[in-house]
């Protein structure tokens, strides 16, 4: 399993809707968070080991409703 938290630029107006169906519509997705900042939402998820994190975003993130941009950051556990 791979951790990467995804932060994600919201159209004005539209954080609580991508929240919402970030959670609602994608299984990967564990915890939305908003955030204070250049982005708006930030976005936990749990990845199976093989699966592309490039194509997980763009697939499945940035094409959620109300999505203007994304900057995604990969997790490795530092302590066991």
């Amino acid at each position: 399993m791979q951790t990467i938290f995804v932060m994600v630029k919201c159209d004005l107006g539209k954080a609580y809707q991508v929240a919402d169906q970030a959670v609602q519509e994608i299984e990967q997705v564990s915890e939305v968070h908003s955030i204070s900042g250049q982005y708006d939402l930030l976005m936990k998820c749990y990845l199976d080991q093989d699966t592309d994190i490039g194509r997980f975003v763009t697939e499945h993130v940035q094409t959620l409703s109300g999505v203007r941009d994304t900057f995604t950051l990969i997790a490795y556990k530092a302590f066991a």
